[in-house]
């Protein structure tokens, strides 16, 4: 039987945010209704969202943001709950929670605070320190899975035959291939403008690396893909791949996708895994740039690319999703911060995006991810242990919660070389962590 939910008044927002909690995190099948005798003579499990109670049913008193159709700035208020925090507080000795759970997690599922008037960083991408969570120090925490969780908890305790959703933690490994060679496949201009800079800068180790690498004398430290696939039938891994396939500019540093051999290359990583596209610095909102970039891929794997992920993960909402969509992508891994580690959206789910510009649902499915290697290496400058120890706090909070864990990760990083040095067992514990089941 479907779970009653009676609202003043439907809205796309209130549709949005009660699908994702009530019906994906929790499995709960339900029906509004803005009647209150149908309500009333109802027998089955019933939940109330408004303004007052009316008997003893489970109530959570609502602010006015899901009842709302435009974007205006709100005056958040913070407070403790339980272990963790939360804004939107109502005051009201009825309600479920001492705050509005639905508007609270629609606010940050939407990035709600993205639209609103903010000071860009210098690659025009919005600020983790601006966002609420950064400010109630709660980033590195799902609120919204803990949220939902402890709503489950509360309607199991009133309604004990109601079945809840059995969930389990996954973990997806992601690549961005931003370089797929150091030395190998630049080209002769590109070699011998990099040599001779090596030779005026008087690193002769370096000009003899790259002239080793390129005669094949040693391998190409970025090539670590043999590696990857080697965890991935070793582990059972299902990773995905961004391959980056703009145009060489000083932000887009990847190998041609005229090169055979990176065509080749890409070919072999798309029969063992799924392959995406990394729209490049340069096609930034360009949705001529992004639609070309697809399709030179496309066309190398011979088949429809609907797997994304920004390159430098510049992402302005709602234009880039907006771009996204028109060009057929169904599912985009950007969401997360360059600066910090934790999760941007306060969920660790998948979820489908909501155009507050349009207030409409829309089929473009967000998977957010938890940490990139360049986080924890240049934004943070964490060693390796600390870097460890970072990654492991992160995937047990979505362990705690049954959620996906995401990692974001470069080739370059499992070269074991120069800055990386390390990073490449790093890797390997992070993954044991990741899909230890005790």
């Amino acid at each position: 039987m479907d779970m009653l939910i009676l609202v003043p008044k439907t809205t796309n927002r209130l549709h949005y945010i009660f699908d994702l909690i009530i019906k994906d995190l929790l499995g709960i099948s339900f029906k509004f209704t803005t009647d209150n005798e149908t309500f009333t003579s109802f027998n089955g499990p019933k939940f109330h969202y408004g303004n007052n109670q009316f008997w003893n049913e489970p109530f959570q008193k609502a602010t006015s943001l899901l009842f709302e159709h435009d974007i205006t700035e709100k005056e958040l208020k913070i407070i403790d709950y339980k272990d963790v925090k939360a804004f939107f507080p109502v005051y009201n000795e009825k309600s479920v929670f001492p705050f509005d759970i639905f508007a609270a997690s629609f606010y940050l599922v939407t990035r709600y605070e993205e639209y609103l008037p903010h000071i860009n960083d210098k690659y025009n991408r919005f600020q983790a320190k601006d966002s609420i969570l950064f400010k109630m120090n709660m980033l590195e925490k799902p609120l919204v899975n803990i949220w939902a969780i402890e709503l489950g908890n509360v309607l199991k305790a009133i309604y004990p035959d109601l079945q809840l959703k059995k969930k389990s933690f996954s973990f997806i490994p992601t690549y961005d291939v931003d370089a797929a060679w150091s030395y190998k496949n630049k080209g002769i201009f590109r070699t011998l403008a990099s040599s001779a800079r090596d030779l005026l800068n008087l690193d002769f180790q370096e000009f003899k690396k790259r002239w080793n690498v390129i005669l094949g004398k040693e391998q190409d430290p970025f090539d670590t893909f043999d590696y990857q696939i080697q965890l991935q039938k070793e582990l059972k891994l299902k990773p995905l791949y961004f391959i980056l396939c703009g145009e060489y500019d000083i932000n887009d540093k990847n190998i041609s996708l005229r090169n055979t051999n990176f065509q080749n290359l890409i070919k072999r990583l798309g029969d063992y895994a799924k392959v995406g596209i990394h729209p490049s610095f340069n096609s930034y909102l360009n949705k001529e740039k992004v639609k070309t970039e697809l399709g030179k891929l496309s066309k190398v794997l011979n088949r429809e690319i609907t797997t994304s992920r920004q390159h430098f993960l510049r992402l302005r909402m709602p234009l880039s999703y907006q771009i996204l969509i028109d060009l057929d992508i169904t599912d985009d891994y950007t969401m997360g911060y360059a600066s910090l580690a934790g999760f941007r959206a306060g969920i660790a789910d998948t979820f489908r995006f909501y155009d507050l510009e349009h207030d409409n649902i829309t089929n473009l499915n967000i998977h957010p991810f938890a940490v990139m290697d360049g986080t924890m290496r240049d934004y943070l400058e964490l060693n390796i242990e600390e870097s460890y120890e970072k990654a492991v706090k992160l995937i047990q909070e979505v362990k705690n919660v049954n959620g996906t864990f995401i990692l974001l990760w470069h080739n370059e990083t499992l070269s074991d070389e120069k800055r990386w040095t390390g990073w490449k067992a790093l890797y390997r514990r992070i993954l044991d962590y990741a899909l230890d089941k005790s």
